[in-house]
Formats: structure tokens, sequence, C-alpha cells
């Protein structure tokens, strides 16, 4: 990316509540650029990066030179935003840093017991936890990381609640979070509610956080690129908008 943010003037700007200003290259001007450019829609094609490819791989395909990768970037909203695609190795990386939670999902009704803080006891396996998080649409405990043993499905889990009161519940499954519901789904894609105490019945399709995450990366795998014989063009207007005057 240093080719593409090399182009941009310096500025004096000032951060937060800093008295002093700093140079910055000034990407203010970035959204006037792409306005510019989005106006011209017959210079660009689609595109699917394919599994495992860099962004350098696909500018020496497309345009015969590496170096222009940083125009994908410019094009597409939602590489700025999320990062260029993973491949599957590094989407399950990326799953498991950014839910790494254990979870028990029960049919127990939730909204009178376990609540946030209590520590759990599984009856059988005599696993312990404390409850970070709870998702009451969907039966679900988010776990902290505290948690021994492993909840076996089936088993009671107790826990003790701050007026002494021993609540019971019924383990339905014990998982990663990332391979827990984020929701469910009708045939049509739609957005489904389930009543948590009773389950998504056989109809609906269970959506994981990583089905969400390979939904999301598959999206970002299309992209629009720069049509290689307006490329050079387009990066010369580029350059010379942003260049210092």
């Amino acid at each position: 990316m240093s080719n593409y943010f090399k182009y941009f003037r310096n500025v004096d700007y000032l951060f937060g509540t800093e008295q002093d200003t700093a140079v910055f290259q000034d990407i203010t001007l970035m959204s006037t650029v792409i306005d510019q450019v989005a106006d011209a829609s017959t210079v660009f094609q689609e595109y699917y990066v394919l599994p495992n490819e860099r962004p350098d791989q696909v500018s020496q395909k497309l345009y015969n030179r590496p170096d222009y990768h940083w125009t994908f970037f410019l094009m597409n909203p939602k590489l700025q935003e999320r990062g260029w695609p993973r491949s599957n190795g590094k989407l399950f990386e990326a799953a498991e840093l950014k839910y790494p939670r254990k979870v028990i999902t029960t049919r127990t009704k939730l909204t009178d017991k376990f609540k946030v803080g209590q520590t759990l006891t599984g009856q059988t396996s005599e696993a312990t936890a404390t409850i970070l998080e709870r998702n009451l649409d969907l039966g679900q405990l988010f776990l902290d990381d505290g948690v021994s043993g492993t909840f076996v499905a089936g088993e009671n889990v107790n826990s003790t609640n701050s007026d002494g009161v021993i609540e019971v519940i019924v383990v339905q499954s014990f998982a990663d979070q990332y391979n827990v519901a984020h929701h469910y789904e009708n045939s049509s894609g739609d957005h489904v509610d389930i009543d948590p105490e009773v389950g998504p019945g056989a109809q609906l399709t269970e959506v994981t956080y990583l089905n969400r995450l390979e939904r999301l990366n598959d999206a970002d795998s299309e992209i629009k690129v720069i049509r290689p014989d307006f490329v050079n063009e387009i990066v010369r207007s580029f350059r010379e908008t942003l260049s210092v005057r």
C-alpha cells in the first residue's frame, strides 16, 4: 500500500485533543477521486479473487505488473473496511480470534435464571465456568476464559444465584462460539426468530458465526477492478489529482 499513500499530499492535521499539529497525508481527497472515477462505469469489470490469491498477484495477472494492487482497495470500500479476502485456513484462524468463547446452548428458560457473573458446575462432567454474556433469543450462555473441563450435552448444570437459590438448566450443546448459531434462516434466506425453549425445528437452517464469516468473505471476493486497457490512464489521473500542486 506504500505506492498508494505516497501520492497524497501532506497537510498539517490536529489529532484529537493534541495541542500541536502533525504532518499527515490528506486522505480526505480520496472520496473526491473515487467519485470522479466511479462515474465512468465503462472502465470497470468484475473479478473474483481466487483462494490464496494476493493483491499483487491479481495486479500482475490483470496488468502485467504487481504494483497496481492499491487500485483494488481504492475502488472497493468493502476491502477498505474488512481487508483482502482470506483463504480458508486464514478465515478459520480469524474466526478463532474473533469468536473465542465457549458457549452452552440450552432449551431451559433463561430469563429468570443463570445471570451474567454466576458460576456454573456440570453435575456429570464437573466442569465449571462463569457466565460472561447471554443471548436469550437463542438460549445461549457465553462463558469467560476460565472454563475448566467440558460440559456434556444432556447433563444438568447448577448455579447458585445472589439469593443463595440453586438454579438448574439442561445442556443442549457445548461448543466453540464460531460453531454455534449466529441466527436461523428460512428457505428464502430470511432471518427467523425462534422460541429458544423449543428450538429451530427442521424447516430452518442454522447459520453459525463461522458460516457468516465465510459468506462475508465470499462476497468480498467479488470485486470491481479497472479494465486493463484503462488502468494506466486512471492511475495517471489519480496521481495528478493527489500530487502537490
